[in-house]
């Protein structure tokens, strides 16, 4: 089944069956490997995907529910947010192990784009689906304040 999609603001013809999970295609037939897979549950976050601008898990969102909506990745997503966002994450050297990485840098884009000042309990709100191994929480958290700064 052909099913044409906005995907970083390109219209992308992929041939898939509507039930097929965005991050299967973004990761396996569009080799776009920044969004990870990582429980495939829409539990960690790692596969955080934009749809229409709201934080999506893309594990998760059949590419039937992205026809006539813009898909962004962390590879096509621009904009001052995530120009601060990536600043502050070299700055206080957020990432440990990485893989986490693009999701939560997704949901914090997303925060600071709907929120441009939040506040510690917005931040964890908008960040409590993203999950990090590694526990960087408190650099996730101060370079968030720091980009909206």
């Amino acid at each position: 089944m052909a099913s044409t999609l906005n995907i970083n603001g390109q219209p992308v013809t992929v041939q898939a069956e509507g039930d097929t999970p965005i991050l299967w295609l973004l990761r396996g037939e569009l080799k776009m490997t920044g969004t990870k897979f990582g429980c495939g549950m829409a539990l960690c976050g790692a596969c955080t995907v934009h749809l229409d601008g709201e934080p999506v898990r893309s594990c998760v969102t059949p590419i039937s529910a992205a026809e006539g909506k813009a898909i962004t990745t962390i590879e096509g997503v621009q904009g001052p947010q995530i120009e601060a966002l990536r600043k502050a994450w070299t700055t206080l050297d957020v990432p440990q192990c990485g893989w986490c990485q693009s999701g939560q840098l997704m949901s914090a884009c997303a925060l600071l784009q709907k929120t441009p000042k939040p506040d510690d309990t917005q931040i964890e709100q908008a960040m409590s689906g993203n999950l990090c191994r590694c526990g960087t929480y408190p650099r996730i958290r101060a370079a968030i304040k720091q980009a909206a700064g």
